[in-house]
């Protein structure tokens, strides 16, 4: 089993990352809050936590910039009814910290708003995941401390802004207009120099909340 690699960002987009470890590239899914840190780095080495998801037809690898991120997507794929791809869509559209207040508060329709989560599988994950975020007190560690630097590899304007937002949420499980819509509204809410992680989060502001 895989827990982590250390190398540099051959290719990155919003839904995975070429890692190259020692000449081998290892291929990994991510969310979008590893591919924002990413993309903030500066061209160096990068370790990444990694799940190693093991199936009869396939092995998997889920890449996270911090270790946060990885705890949070093995309890999530823990839970029956969720998956690895719509774990990949929880930590993209709300993220663990927004995730852990739902969790806390009772928040079902924030949870809802999640493609691939109906009402029984929210209610599954706020009963399974509160009980161990009240057991977890440990402090978490931050993404800077995981991710030291990528380089910027991937270039959002060689397909156009818009439709690799677009092609980045209905990676995610959105539908092709609900992604649209989203993201036309970012871009429009936008300055004309914005980048696809501004669009991005703007768009899922708008789907999620």
């Amino acid at each position: 089993m895989i827990g982590r690699l250390t190398g540099i960002v051959a290719e990155c987009t919003p839904g995975s990352v070429l890692l190259d470890v020692g000449g081998v590239g290892y291929f990994l899914q991510i969310p979008l809050g590893t591919f924002y840190s990413l993309r903030e780095g500066d061209g160096g080495p990068v370790m990444l936590h990694v799940y190693t998801h093991v199936r009869e037809d396939a092995l998997l690898l889920f890449g996270f910039a911090g270790a946060d991120e990885r705890r949070t997507f093995e309890r999530l794929i823990g839970i029956s009814g969720v998956g690895p791809r719509t774990a990949l869509a929880v930590l993209s559209g709300i993220g663990v910290q927004e995730l852990e207040r739902a969790v806390r508060e009772g928040d079902r329709e924030q949870i809802e708003k999640i493609p691939g989560i109906g009402r029984k599988t929210a209610e599954r994950v706020i009963l399974e995941l509160r009980d161990r975020l009240d057991r977890d007190s440990r402090p978490r560690r931050g993404r800077a401390g995981s991710v030291t630097g990528a380089p910027p590899s991937y270039d959002p304007r060689a397909g156009g802004i818009r439709s690799d937002a677009v092609a980045a949420l209905e990676h995610l499980g959105y539908s092709r207009d609900a992604a649209a819509r989203a993201v036309d509204g970012a871009i429009g809410s936008l300055a004309d120099t914005a980048t696809i992680e501004a669009v991005l989060r703007a768009a899922l502001r708008g789907l999620v909340r």
